[in-house]
């Protein structure tokens, strides 16, 4: 699916076509509307490059209890714990 914005819309906001993507991306990102990995493929960076920018910004990396256990489970499996 494409989605067409409207020129007005970006001369309004003062930022460049690939400016506002990022500020799109950055918002479902922040909203945990997409993953990390999604994100940071949206935005053609690599991982420590998308960390990077999230953390130029101080928005936190969602990583609750859920994903600390399957982190944990994922060491086990692996004979690293």
């Amino acid at each position: 699916m494409s989605v067409v914005i409207p020129d007005k819309i970006l001369e309004a906001s003062g930022l460049s076509e690939e400016e506002l993507l990022q500020e799109i991306v950055l918002l479902l990102f922040q909203q945990q509307k997409i993953s990390i990995g999604t994100a940071s493929n949206l935005l053609e960076m690599n991982l420590l490059q998308f960390q990077h920018l999230i953390a130029s910004r101080d928005i936190c990396i969602h990583y609750n209890v859920d994903d600390l256990k399957a982190d944990v489970a994922t060491l086990q499996r692996l004979g690293r714990l």
